[in-house]
């Protein structure tokens, strides 16, 4: 083989491998480490060059509460620093702590606007040197969701949209279309109870309400701990009409 052909294989090889470098990125997870939920995933976890919706359950200050613990905990679990965009400086950081999210790990950024946000949300997820990308967003139509989306795969880093809404008739967006790998709803339900007097672990009702490649589903779990992890209650596998009966009324 002549040296100019030797240079021309030797490079075609070097770029099959730095695709098959991308595609094993891209096929990368983050378990929750609870198999009833990674086994409903693919991958068995959380893709990590992805776009993934959060959103509270109701629209309620409590279940927006909820959904930004939980996207906490999904971003204390990465490696490396955090971006957190939001509009509103109204995060409270010793809350993202108890979810295991170290204060010292979180890199703020407040935008004047959605616009302004989704740039330093699409720029964070390119920048492919962060842990997780976490933006509050009220709006995110099918093109900006594209962007972010491929901006998570260029960089091979995991972006929550963090859904917040201002008005009530603005929750309707979270049911439109999306390029966002999964979508999920974080609503509140009573606490663990305890064998004594007070308030036990929070606990939450998951909907995995879009999947690619999946299928939807529903978890009843104990909230993120000090390490970001959330536990499984079996409760849901024989879930009583007593049950439904509670979240139907919840919904009312």
């Amino acid at each position: 083989m002549s040296a100019p052909v030797h240079a021309v294989v030797a490079d075609l090889r070097d770029r099959i491998r730095q695709f098959d470098g991308c595609a094993a990125r891209a096929r990368a997870v983050l378990p929750f480490g609870v198999p009833e939920i990674d086994d409903r995933l693919p991958g068995g976890g959380l893709a990590l060059a992805s776009l993934h919706e959060v959103c509270g359950g109701g629209n309620d200050a409590v279940e927006g509460a909820a959904a930004m613990l939980f996207a906490a905990g999904i971003a204390a679990r990465t490696r490396g620093q955090v971006l957190w965009c939001l509009t509103r400086p109204d995060l409270f950081a010793p809350a993202l702590a108890q979810a295991g999210l170290a204060p010292g790990r979180v890199i703020y950024v407040e935008a004047d606007d959605e616009k302004s946000l989704l740039l330093c949300f699409e720029e964070g997820l390119r920048h492919g040197g962060l842990g997780a990308v976490v933006a509050e967003v009220a709006r995110l139509p099918m093109t900006a969701s594209r962007r972010l989306q491929l901006a998570a795969e260029a960089g091979g880093t995991l972006g929550i949209a963090l859904r917040r809404f201002r008005h009530r008739r603005e929750a309707g967006a979270f049911l439109l279309p999306s390029a966002a790998v999964t979508r999920w709803q974080v609503s509140v339900m009573p606490s663990v109870p305890l064998p004594v007097p007070g308030v036990g672990r929070a606990r939450w009702l998951l909907e995995l309400t879009r999947c690619r490649a999946g299928e939807t589903a529903e978890f009843e779990v104990e909230a993120s701990d000090v390490e970001g992890r959330i536990a499984f209650s079996p409760r849901l596998a024989d879930r009583s009409p007593e049950a439904g009966a509670w979240r139907r009324g919840a919904a009312g």
